[in-house]
């Protein structure tokens, strides 16, 4: 996976804390990690709001679960999962899942540059944002994350067949976005 922003390390001795329910813990965890937690939940939804409450629910998931952390693994990547988890079950219960204006058999040759490579970031935001939200979601999880198709599949709750459209259509529609002088229909989505 890739590294960014949520590897914040927490001392043994706030979680302990936090796990013996004390406030002031739970308080510096959410401020550590509060600005991570909205970046990866804006990316996902890009929908602000949605991801304010993405980020208030997974927190109350961490505050509630901290007793379940082993710590097997680093603690950021524990409430890391819980937040993409929330995330992405927002996004299933949404309206626009998906689009349908690629044609199932369209392949992308194996040569083709992803479309995201020279791009301006100000365009790549917008084209991105431009998406279904399972799409982006799951060009997100794919490229930046670095999730196999079936680890996409388990965390979205669709099948490995519906990661590799969907990273299909999104890849060939930013392709279509990101072209200077095309003329892009629409997205299609298909109602929850």
């Amino acid at each position: 996976m890739s590294t960014h922003s949520f590897q914040i390390e927490v001392p043994d001795t706030v979680i302990a804390r936090a796990r013996r329910g004390e406030v002031a813990a739970f308080e510096q965890i959410y401020r550590a990690f509060e600005r991570p937690a909205y970046t990866l939940a804006l990316r996902l939804t890009a929908d602000a709001e949605l991801a304010r409450d993405v980020v208030h629910d997974a927190m109350l998931r961490v505050f509630d679960r901290v007793r379940q952390f082993r710590g097997d693994a680093p603690f950021w990547g524990w409430l890391r999962q819980i937040v993409l988890n929330e995330a992405l079950m927002r996004l299933r219960r949404g309206r626009a899942l998906t689009f349908e204006d690629v044609p199932d058999d369209e392949t992308l040759p194996s040569d083709a540059p992803a479309p995201w490579l020279h791009a301006d970031t100000r365009l790549l935001e917008g084209a991105l944002a431009r998406l279904p939200a399972m799409t982006r979601s799951v060009i997100w999880l794919y490229h930046v994350e670095g999730y196999t198709h079936v680890e996409i599949a388990q965390m979205t709750g669709m099948t490995t067949s519906f990661s590799k459209s969907q990273l299909a259509r999104g890849t060939a529609r930013l392709r279509q976005l990101l072209q200077p002088t095309a003329e892009v229909a629409p997205c299609l989505t298909v109602p929850a």
